[in-house]
């Protein structure tokens, strides 16, 4: 009895100890991060600064808010966003309702179309060329029509429906519901949790893309905010492509910034609201687990 009691106390500190090692990996870079944005760039050059600022300051925070091109970065991958991810979600669930019913003609064959292109396409060049010929080159549909349809997320959310009772959609037959009736009234509901999930990996997916607006736009207008931040970086680093930015980071004796400092500040601005955004939808999750519970 004892032995087994110190086996459980040392297995709960065995992981204990796993997820703080996990935690500190995971965290101190972002912190760090952080630190060095909120830290003057006359101290940065200093070395030794890790877990806390040695001299304040908000000046590298300032010439990046007063980047224009920052700002419309910053707006064009908000919109994206919010457009992109509860259209994505609606089509993934539309499409894997159908392919979760049995009695679907086909259904096998359908199945197995979609996961084939999930391991073979065309490649970057034929891509670009179906988007010029669909005319969404440069256009802010570029962002949102190419990423409506995610075959692995519709798989989840397939296998999360057909998990559900099929007694429930009988049920609502003979009540002389419809299909859309099921779909939207008992189905999506009952799926509230998977949908929770898949919306909000599509969120990061669209906060966190860049190439699409590198390779396939061309003005500065349609330029997200990791795109700009791409550019911020690569400029800084090889020292080419003289822009406004660069030169803000350049008059660091005038205004107290340097290179460094932007980059880590712009990196924080790119970052910051996925990750402050995030605790706000652990309530969606905890609701839809209880929306999607079935009692017998």
């Amino acid at each position: 009895m004892v032995s087994s009691r110190f086996g459980d106390y040392f297995f709960k500190f065995f992981v204990y100890l796993i997820l703080t090692i996990v935690l500190l990996v995971t965290f101190l870079p972002f912190w760090n991060i952080l630190v060095l944005s909120l830290n003057s760039a006359e101290d940065t050059v200093r070395g030794g600064v890790y877990l806390w600022p040695r001299a304040w300051t908000l000046d590298s925070y300032n010439q990046i808010l007063k980047d224009s091109e920052i700002m419309n970065g910053l707006w064009v991958t908000v919109k994206r966003t919010v457009i992109g991810a509860p259209l994505s979600v609606l089509v993934i669930t539309m499409l894997a309702y159908p392919l979760s019913r049995r009695n679907l003609v086909g259904r096998k064959g359908w199945n197995l179309y979609f996961v084939f292109t999930m391991y073979f396409a065309g490649g970057l060049i034929p891509y670009y060329m179906v988007l010029k010929a669909l005319n969404m080159i440069d256009t802010f549909s570029v962002f949102i029509l190419p990423s409506l349809m995610n075959v692995f997320y519709m798989i989840i959310v397939r296998t999360f429906m057909e998990g559900l009772p099929y007694e429930i959609e009988e049920s609502a037959k003979v009540d002389g519901a419809n299909d859309l009736t099921i779909f939207f009234r008992i189905v999506l509901p009952l799926t509230t949790p998977v949908l929770a999930t898949v919306g909000l990996f599509q969120a990061i997916g669209h906060w966190n893309s860049w190439f699409d607006s590198y390779a396939f736009t061309y003005s500065s207008d349609l330029k997200t905010l990791q795109a700009v931040l791409v550019k911020i970086l690569s400029q800084f680093q090889t020292g080419s492509m003289v822009s406004q930015t660069q030169m803000l980071a350049n008059s660091a004796k005038r205004n107290a910034v340097s290179s460094d400092t932007i980059r880590m500040a712009a990196t924080m601005v790119a970052t910051l609201p996925i990750v402050l955004v995030y605790p706000f939808l652990q309530k969606y999750f905890v609701k839809g687990m209880t929306l999607g519970a079935v009692k017998s």
